[in-house]
């Protein structure tokens, strides 16, 4: 027995040790480094449609699609962007499937031979041809709000207004997978428009100047442009609404901006 009593006292002493030591936090990994700034500066302008309150911009054959919204003018365009003149125009509620009280047109884009076009709460999104922007060929459903979209080779990626984006299957809008865009100040919200170039997605962030470069392998926030002062006071009026719309010049390798109601196009180019 004199034998027992100083194991069990170094059992005990053993036990309160561990006890007193404070819990080893979680490794939270690697740091998410900042954004590297990237400098943007204008080398052209173009005319740009007033009445148009911009939700999705793609350059397509040298044609501007553009999808608008707002209960009352919601429409699905082709513009000469050199110009500003509409080439043709699909307005909800007139010629359209929808009627003007019920649908409100959100982002779009343009995947093999084929335009999609958002909804902002209607769940519902509209695919035409492209080279038939009259009317619809199919109507497909998603549970979520709808704001901006745009593709790589293979899915959609859509936005809802949140962090999140999601990667989705063309046919029949099945989502293969969702990623939060984050940087090293936690979530961003607010992801809008919509731009996929080279391996990268390129949003606006809705009610900033902000364009947004996100690797969308980890959601990440790897650049940041800013574009305060584009627009002149003299070019604003009461109806000038929110820095809104990117398209990918990929002859010029520059990006083509607007925003909702706004007088103007601006081509950019990066540095």
């Amino acid at each position: 027995m004199k034998y027992l009593l100083p194991l069990a006292l170094l059992f005990i002493i053993s036990c309160n040790s561990e006890e007193d030591q404070p819990a080893t936090a979680p490794d939270p990994g690697p740091q998410i480094p900042e954004p590297q700034t990237i400098t943007a500066s204008v080398f052209r302008e173009y005319p740009h449609d007033t009445s148009a309150y911009t939700q999705g911009l793609e350059l397509y054959n040298g044609k501007m699609y553009e999808g608008t919204g707002d209960y009352n003018n919601s429409s699905l365009r082709i513009t000469d962007y050199f110009t500003g003149k509409v080439l043709q125009i699909n307005e909800w509620g007139k010629d359209s499937v929808m009627g003007k009280d019920e649908a409100f047109g959100e982002g779009i884009t343009i995947f093999k031979g084929k335009l999609y076009q958002l909804t902002w709460q209607s769940h519902k999104v509209y695919v035409y041809d492209v080279n038939d922007i009259t009317k619809p060929i199919q109507t497909l459903d998603w549970n979520y709000e709808g704001w901006g979209i745009t593709h790589d080779s293979t899915n959609l990626f859509i936005s809802d207004g949140s962090s999140n984006i999601y990667v989705v299957e063309p046919e029949k809008l099945k989502i293969q997978s969702i990623f939060s865009v984050r940087s090293n100040n936690g979530n961003i919200d607010a992801i809008n428009e919509l731009e996929y170039i080279d391996g990268y997605i390129y949003a606006n962030k809705y009610m900033t100047n902000y364009i947004l470069k996100i690797d969308p392998k980890t959601g990440i926030l790897v650049g940041l442009i800013t574009l305060n002062n584009l627009l002149q006071q003299s070019d604003m009026n009461e109806r000038t609404d929110v820095l809104n719309g990117i398209a990918y010049k990929k002859e010029t390798n520059s990006l083509l901006i607007t925003g909702k109601r706004w007088p103007k196009m601006f081509e950019i180019n990066l540095k």
